[in-house]
């Protein structure tokens, strides 16, 4: 089992920035690949961004590329999204999820542990 719990969510006005973190608990974090995903109401869940277990590949949604930066400490067994330039459209509950694949497993949404989200609003 991977127990995993985001943090660092919360109110933001467009234009700003956020660090979100991921803690991962349980069996070894190093050996899975990272991903975050968000949801707003109404909206089905998307992918945002993922990270092999290496830290060397990276995938992006292309809504975020450029604006958002995932990575990872292995000694610290968490995983960040930084997200900046916000917009509105950004506002979701962010969660974090696991995959003992690779990054394009984690983008295909078949995850095998996910965290319980963090709330990210974006004012205009």
């Amino acid at each position: 089992q991977v127990q995993l719990v985001e943090s660092g969510g919360g109110l933001v006005q467009a234009g700003g920035s956020l660090r979100l973190s991921c803690a991962a608990s349980g069996r070894t974090f190093s050996g899975y690949a990272m991903g975050w995903f968000r949801q707003s109401p109404g909206n089905e869940r998307e992918f945002v961004a993922a990270i092999g277990w290496r830290g060397i590949t990276t995938l992006y949604a292309d809504s975020v590329k450029g604006r958002f930066t995932i990575s990872r400490d292995n000694a610290k067994n968490t995983v960040y999204l930084q997200m900046n330039r916000l917009i509105p459209e950004d506002t979701a509950v962010y969660y974090c999820a696991a995959n003992r694949g690779s990054a394009s497993t984690v983008v295909a949404g078949r995850n095998d542990y996910w965290g319980q989200g963090t709330q990210v609003i974006v004012s205009s």
